[in-house]
């Protein structure tokens, strides 16, 4: 399908009581898409009700963990150019600008990579020199698809693919507090966890004494939280937490497992 612009271009979201959030990540991009999917995995709040509202179509979906849902997603989609953006993400307008242009050139590329940087509470937009990525975000999806990991999200490309990135910026509101921000953390850590179970691997026990620091001073220095004073210490400590956590799991799992095989 082509509209007078140009290709047309499906949106997803994957939710979960995600009603505080939600609404400004719609209204960003009403104007950009006739087609924008909100896959739900089981909100109890009114995610589902807000997204239908907003003229998105709900489609529900027990959570299979993020690759494979964002697959699910993506088979969900009317067109074949495809932009994946997550229910604290905000697109500004320039960017939809961009988004346009890009899909409507006749040299367009397959994919698209688009800067995320993260907003913090006590913000209303990036600092500037708030940490940033660039993922593929934005792509055709005859060329690539989400990986299947149920942790890790990212989108590959088949082989030759041309992939470009734009200039504009999505805005990441990834954290609502301290507390929210450990409790998504401490649940994504049991998943991880699950996931080198499943693929046979382990964390080296050595990393139990070099985790913290090492995971602070990246968080800290390299992600440039030091420029949000001291709100980015308790930021840069929680996410130290998180990958400290990661590797104390680990072990634990490991351990576990032994006691139960000297067991039987």
């Amino acid at each position: 399908m082509t509209t007078p612009d140009g290709p047309s271009l499906s949106i997803f979201i994957i939710t979960r009581n995600e009603a505080d959030r939600l609404p400004r990540t719609l209204k960003a991009v009403q104007g950009l898409s006739d087609d924008i999917v909100v896959v739900d995995s089981g909100s109890t709040d009114a995610t589902c009700d807000l997204a239908r509202g907003s003229g998105a179509r709900v489609v529900e979906n027990p959570w299979p963990g993020y690759g494979p849902q964002k697959r699910f997603a993506e088979d969900q989609c009317r067109h074949t150019w495809l932009l994946n953006i997550d229910a604290d993400e905000v697109v500004t307008p320039a960017l939809a600008a961009e988004i346009r242009a890009a899909i409507s050139a006749p040299d367009a590329a397959d994919a698209y990579e688009l800067r995320i940087a993260e907003v913090f509470p006590l913000e209303d937009a990036p600092h500037p020199t708030a940490y940033v990525l660039a993922p593929v975000r934005l792509y055709r999806k005859d060329r690539g698809r989400y990986n299947p990991s149920p942790v890790h999200d990212r989108v590959d490309m088949v082989e030759g693919a041309r992939i470009a990135r734009l200039k504009g910026t999505i805005h990441h509101f990834s954290v609502r507090s301290l507390g929210d921000q450990i409790a998504k953390l401490n649940a994504y850590t049991d998943q991880q966890v699950a996931d080198l179970a499943a693929r046979g691997r382990t964390i080296a026990t050595l990393r139990m004494f070099t985790e913290f620091p090492l995971s602070f001073l990246r968080a800290y220095i390299l992600r440039r939280h030091f420029t949000r004073g001291v709100y980015g210490i308790a930021t840069a400590m929680n996410y130290a937490y998180f990958r400290w956590m990661r590797v104390a799991k680990d072990y634990e799992r490991r351990k576990l497992a032994e006691r139960a095989a000297r067991q039987d």
